[in-house]
């Protein structure tokens, strides 16, 4: 029998949604009997996509979302990723000897990261305040947009509301989706923001004119507005006739169909926006691109830090890229490449020969020595000829962030440190401690504006800190790992302690003196499905504790002696088994009972095998066959097999058999399985009895702390 073990490669397993984790997960491990604690993962997903696609539709404040959404995560990292994953990060590999003498036979070598450095771009009076009142009208609940030209089917009278299913959540999603983008692009460019807040006023404008003219077309898959301000009207009426039968979302209204508050909205959102158009088209000057170019200059391509002379710089906005791409070409800088999504594939080649260190030496190319780009580059590109990142706007998103960089945080870069330069936006003031005050003013502004919520549901935002941009980016170490290399340390210089350490009996317990645990039991329990550990109070509270944290509380020092165990050390202990038990036994009924966790393919299998069972021609063995299939499915013990069963039903929809064919045909799918019928069924309720006897709980230690010795 050959043993075949599948390892799944993942850089962010926690940046996706329950769902895909979960089929990541069932690449390799039964989705009804894992091996982990949580031994139904399918019931145990079920439950967090569920709770997941709930938060998305239903009206939830951001707070409640974050908080929801970090619990739904915790508990997934906690019973699923954690137990599954050997997770070694460059710091973990750099902190532990044994890590590092063996890169360091092996000749490999991580670039060290630099803190990040601020550029401050410095903003004039006048600039300055209509920057601040800008951010103000962009977000602001009261005085601010209200953004009604994205929520038109919010105000809906009810006649024509019913046609759109969840339409105030909609477009108040929408809203905010508009929000965040100005915001960001105020924070990428001027330039961007500039042609950003003119396409939302023209947008504005056209639902006002449709207004005027007493006719109102929603069209969510046609560009109206366009058709609205270039007055081809005729044009957009002639596509949607020819469209209307076949898209649903299509709806002609009049003035009378809105509430009445939605147009006066329109027309005070429409003030607002006229306001800052002209205000910002006198704008001509750009501070951030000056200071850009300042640095261009006389630092971020200087040998002394950035030996390549080879430069990436990110952004969120394409409009964004082709700007400065524009620009820093009349500047006399003539090897540059911008990458956006339009050009990513046709430049795959160029870009590695330019900039990915790993190729062959004979074919490093120099044709370019700046790359500006969006996200499109954030990930699974080598750009590591480069040592020196620059962050045009402001990556909100630590994920995103450790992307980035990590474009050149590359084994095999061509220097040894990492230059990470970010853009803030400031108040020209007099002294260096103003101005940084004034900077994180400004990105306090932005996050505000932001409502915190542009990264909702991602686990790695950073919420009311910049710290993010503060503290120098290393990867996060290991707690499990560095106790891990202690023991294996321990071992190594005390082989006859540990031989005698690891052959104590199990239920080894022992008093401590400790005066803030006084009256309290910690216990590690078993089985060869999960373990836990407890720390039992003195009034019988009980919570769970991690690996971790009970570690830290189980470490003694040589010189400690122990003590007596305090009078309810026996009554915690029994308090933390059952409290264990109870929980295994729950997990495995959850597993035998299967009902109430199927999903919706295994329903319509489970529902098409009850109409063989009705067959009057059916006999015995085969009624027993049918109802063994159900559980098997039911089980999850062959994943084929309901995909077959409902296959089978489908074909049938389309060429019908007579009944008498399609049991026969049922039955030669079911042949194809190992499934025992009367054996299974004979034999369930022992199976049941030594399934729960395999899941008994174990003591394997316990330490109970006392205030003085007895």
């Amino acid at each position: 029998m050959v043993l075949k073990k599948v390892i799944l490669m993942s850089a962010t397993p926690l940046n996706n949604r329950p769902e895909d984790i979960a089929n990541q997960v069932y690449l390799f491990q039964d989705a009804k009997d894992s091996t982990l604690e949580v031994s139904n993962l399918q019931h145990f997903f079920r439950k967090k996509i569920d709770a997941y696609n709930k938060l998305k539709k239903d009206k939830f404040s951001i707070r409640e979302i974050q908080r929801s959404v970090k619990y739904i995560y915790e508990d997934i990292r906690n019973k699923v990723i954690e137990p599954l994953t050997v997770r070694r990060t460059r710091t973990d590999l750099l902190a532990h000897e044994q890590y590092s003498e063996d890169l360091k036979e092996q000749n490999v070598v991580f670039p060290t990261i630099n803190p990040p450095n601020k550029i401050l771009y410095q903003l004039n009076d006048n600039l300055d305040k209509l920057y601040d009142r800008t951010i103000k009208l962009l977000s602001d609940e009261t005085k601010g947009l209200q953004y009604y030209r994205y929520q038109a089917i919010k105000f809906l009278l009810p006649h024509k509301k019913e046609k759109y299913k969840n339409a105030d959540l909609a477009s108040t999603q929408l809203a905010t989706i508009m929000k965040t983008l100005l915001v960001k692009r105020i924070d990428s460019s001027f330039h961007a923001f500039k042609q950003s807040l003119g396409r939302f006023y023209n947008a504005t404008a056209a639902m006002i004119k449709m207004f005027e003219n007493e006719v109102i077309y929603i069209a969510p898959n046609l560009k109206v507005s366009n058709f609205i301000i270039e007055d081809r009207e005729d044009e957009l009426i002639e596509l949607i006739n020819e469209k209307i039968d076949s898209d649903p979302t299509i709806e002609i209204c009049t003035p009378d169909d809105f509430e009445d508050k939605y147009y006066i909205g329109l027309q005070k959102d429409f003030e607002i926006l006229t306001e800052l158009v002209d205000s910002w088209k006198l704008i001509d000057e750009d501070p951030k691109l000056d200071e850009f170019v300042r640095y261009l200059k006389e630092t971020l391509l200087e040998k002394s830090i950035n030996p390549q002379q080879k430069l990436v710089v990110f952004s969120e906005s394409k409009e964004t890229t082709k700007y400065l791409y524009k620009k820093l070409e009349k500047q006399g800088f003539d090897k540059i490449l911008e990458i956006s999504a339009e050009n990513r594939n046709k430049m795959v080649n160029i870009i590695r020969e330019n900039f990915d260190a790993n190729i062959k030496r004979s074919d490093y190319k120099s044709d370019y020595n700046i790359i500006i780009t969006t996200e499109v580059l954030a990930e699974g590109v080598n750009l590591h000829r480069s040592n020196v990142i620059v962050n045009y706007d402001t990556p909100w998103n630590s994920t995103k962030l450790m992307q980035r960089i990590g474009r050149i945080n590359r084994i095999g870069s061509t220097a040894g440190k990492i230059f990470i330069y970010n853009f803030y936006p400031t108040e020209k003031v007099n002294n260096e401690i103003a101005l940084e005050k004034k900077a994180i003013m400004k990105l306090q502004a932005f996050h505000s504006a932001l409502g915190e919520d542009s990264q909702i549901y991602s686990t790695d935002e950073e919420i009311g800190t910049f710290g993010l941009f503060d503290k120098n980016p290393q990867e996060d170490k290991d707690e499990k790992l560095a106790l891990l290399m202690e023991l294996r340390k321990f071992k190594a210089e005390n082989p006859e302690t540990f031989r005698k350490i690891k052959n104590m009996p199990m239920r080894a317990r022992v008093g401590r003196k400790d005066r803030t645990k006084r009256d309290t039991t910690i216990c590690f329990i078993r089985n060869n499905r999960r373990d836990a550990f407890y720390w039992l109070r003195d009034n019988g509270d009980l919570e769970e504790m991690t690996f971790v944290e009970t570690a830290k509380e189980f470490r003694a020092d040589p010189p400690e002696k122990a003590i007596e165990l305090h009078e309810k050390h026996h009554e915690h202990v029994k308090i933390a088994i059952d409290d264990f038990a109870k929980k295994i036994q729950e997990e495995a009924v959850s597993n035998i009972i299967v009902d109430t966790t199927q999903g919706p393919n295994e329903k319509k299998a489970l529902n098409y095998l009850d109409v063989f069972l009705k067959f009057s021609f059916i006999n015995e063995p085969e009624k027993d066959k049918i109802i063994s299939a159900k559980k098997a499915i039911k089980l999850g013990k062959f994943q084929k097999l309901q995909r077959e069963v409902n296959t089978l039903k489908r074909n049938v929809k389309k060429s019908p058999l007579k009944a008498v064919d399609l049991l026969d045909a049922m039955l030669n799918i079911i042949d194809k399985y190992p499934i025992d019928t009367k054996e299974d069924i004979e034999i369930e309720q022992e199976v049941t009895i030594k399934f729960f006897e395999k899941l008994k709980p174990e003591i394997i230690i316990s330490e109970s702390y006392s205030h003085t010795k007895k």
